[in-house]
């Protein structure tokens, strides 16, 4: 085989990977609600009470699964994909009476690829005013027909699957081949699918099994820290230099933080010590098969205190065992490794592995530096922020500009909350604090993750991907000002500083004055600052409210207040607070002028806007046209 055809199997099979697990990981709060119920009530738990045992059963049979239904099909066409998923999973519930978790993985995605397809089948031929009609009947239609569909035909195929599957797994356990499994788990957990591995593959198996054995040993298979925790202890104790010093503080993270991709580095750095953790894997596996080990629930993360958590009674030993006995010889075989390394300093090589580590990870979830999307093939790109409204919304019009003049005038790049980011758009750029939410969100996707909305390397990943495409040119759509959204009354100059939070609350109230935000809204403007900062650089901020807020937004409005002596934001200062409400994305011209005022303004230009004692300098660069 090619390299270029292992290179697009091993891309699918990531790709696959990180679908089923954006499945299972929004979910895991149910499965450990019905495993603390699991440990606490059945005949064997802590506290045995057969009338609250009761309340696990439908957990397992029903929510859980229609949990799993209603994600992949929301994660093929959204909310509406995920209606149609969940209806269709319930008929294969219906049809089992064993947990249908597989079954749900296989009918939620099939039930959203349907509508969706329906839906473009049809959406340019409905007649006007029957648009809600036509898309309740359909849905309702098609996921009763899916429904029984998976109840006569799916499920009983699932059912089979799942009998050949138990069969394989009883043999492996039966003949003692689980150990081998980490010959593949760990390295895999080194190339960065441990989640896919843990929640895509494992959890499926191992509910089943715990559903019908009170608990299952695929949990811990990938969750162990051992391995991990043996290599770091191996570097403390016989490594030198960088990753000597720093290998105490990863200790730390991973055992009791459970992640597990802090130790990667590490073995990056000195491949050879993939051994270790094969070694390690293999013996925990085998201690925990030996003493009859397992969790009721998956741990997530892989920290000690989660699988102590999700530890059954009459467990405790073999779980502990597990993970003593994986770390000691981890240990012993990492070891003789390094101290045979002829490197005299590991701190170079350490800092390579970390850049490595960040490089691999950036190609299997796809983070800034390596996007995969060819050029001739890139169309949508989305900019992705809790609210929509203001740093995303800068950002997407920053990159839009630089596009368009070069050319681009096909790529679409436009500003979304995290929740409504289309299910076609093929690169999402979002802040990385929210990196996680916005891969949730959309798993089809490849992610560009940023500290600052403004100041990031985008355009030069998206326009090294560009080169040597031919630009599509075109005329370019003028954005316009919409009359009302900044009034000349509402830029206010030459203000006292103050603190950052009275700052921003005086551009709430300003904003609930001119009608158009209610109350609560500033509210929400606080809370926002005190999760993500909204200093956008060069001396501006653009403070708005949270998206639980955005129902108290009436209209588009912003305003503008200056304060010559600076306001601090954090470790910077900001002369320029621009209060942004935004509705129906009527404020987004504005946001357009900033990004280029401050894209193409030097300090001296800026500094006049930052002292003037001109509104309508001020208003004119916020107004003009795009």
């Amino acid at each position: 085989m090619s390299n270029q055809k292992q290179g697009g199997a091993q891309e699918a099979m990531q790709k696959f990977g990180r679908f089923l697990s954006g499945m299972v990981m929004p979910n895991i709060g149910a499965f450990i609600a019905w495993g603390f119920l699991t440990a606490l009530f059945i005949p064997t738990g802590w506290m045995p009470n057969e009338y609250l045992a009761q309340v696990g059963g439908p957990m397992s049979k029903w929510l859980i699964p229609l949990l799993l239904g209603f994600t992949g099909g929301a994660a093929v066409y959204g909310h509406r994909g995920g209606v149609v998923g969940a209806i269709a999973t319930s008929g294969i519930i219906a049809g089992a009476d064993i947990p249908m978790f597989l079954g749900a993985m296989i009918m939620g995605p099939l039930g959203g690829f349907c509508i969706k397809k329906f839906d473009n089948a049809v959406q340019d031929s409905i007649p006007g005013g029957f648009e809600m009609l036509v898309n309740n009947f359909s849905a309702g239609i098609l996921g009763g027909i899916l429904a029984i569909l998976s109840y006569m035909v799916v499920g009983p195929v699932v059912l089979s699957i799942n009998d050949v599957l138990r069969s394989g797994v009883e043999g492996i356990v039966a003949l003692g081949f689980l150990p081998f499994v980490s010959i593949l788990v760990e390295p895999a957990k080194i190339l960065f699918l441990n989640n896919a591995i843990n929640h895509g593959v494992f959890s499926p198996l191992g509910i089943q099994q715990a559903e019908e054995f009170g608990k299952s040993m695929f949990f811990l298979i990938e969750a162990n820290p051992g391995p991990g925790l043996g290599v770091l202890l191996a570097y403390w104790f016989v490594g030198k230099g960088m990753a000597k010093a720093s290998s105490p503080g990863a200790m730390i993270i991973h055992f009791l933080g459970g992640i597990h991709e802090i130790y990667f580095p590490y073995i990056l750095m000195k491949p050879q010590l993939v051994l270790a953790v094969i070694a390690g894997g293999m013996s925990g596996v085998f201690t925990m098969n030996m003493l009859n080990g397992g969790l009721i629930a998956p741990s997530s993360p892989g920290s000690i205190i989660a699988i102590l958590a999700m530890t059954p009674k009459g467990a405790f030993l073999a779980n502990i065992a597990d993970v003593i006995v994986a770390t000691i010889v981890s240990f012993l075989v990492a070891s003789p490794l390094i101290k045979m390394s002829k490197d005299s300093d590991e701190g170079d090589s350490l800092e390579d592995a970390q850049a490595s580590m960040k490089a691999m990870k950036a190609a299997s979830k796809g983070q800034a530096g390596e996007v995969k999307v060819s050029g001739k093939d890139l169309k949508f790109i989305a900019y992705a922020c809790d609210a929509g409204m203001g740093s995303s919304a800068l950002g997407a019009a920053a990159l839009r500009k630089k596009l368009h003049k070069d050319g681009y005038t096909n790529i679409t790049v436009k500003n979304f909350a995290i929740g409504n980011i289309p299910k076609d758009a093929q690169i999402v750029v979002s802040q990385e604090k929210l990196a996680a939410r916005a891969m949730e969100d959309s798993p089809q996707a490849e992610h560009i993750w940023i500290k600052d909305f403004t100041n990031n390397n985008v355009y030069d990943i998206i326009s090294a991907r560009l080169k040597g495409v031919e630009a599509a040119g075109g005329p370019v759509e003028v954005e316009q000002v919409k009359e009302g959204v900044l009034l000349k009354e509402n830029v206010k100059l030459g203000l006292a500083s103050v603190s950052k939070e009275e700052a921003i609350r005086a551009a709430g109230e300003l904003l609930v004055k001119s009608g158009y935000v209610e109350a609560p809204y500033v509210e929400g403007m606080i809370a926002r600052e005190k999760d993500i900062s909204t200093y956008i650089g060069k001396g501006i901020a653009i403070p708005h409210g949270e998206n639980a807020v955005k129902e108290h937004v009436k209209k588009s409005g912003i305003v503008v207040l200056q304060y010559p002596q600076g306001i601090k934001f954090g470790e910077n200062r900001a002369y320029l607070v621009v209060g942004i409400a935004g509705k129906d994305n009527d404020h987004l011209a504005i946001l357009a002028n900033i990004a280029t005022t401050m894209d193409e303004c030097g300090d001296a230009e800026l500094e006049k806007l930052y002292t003037t004692k001109d509104v309508d300098m001020l208003y004119e660069v916020f107004t003009k046209a795009e």
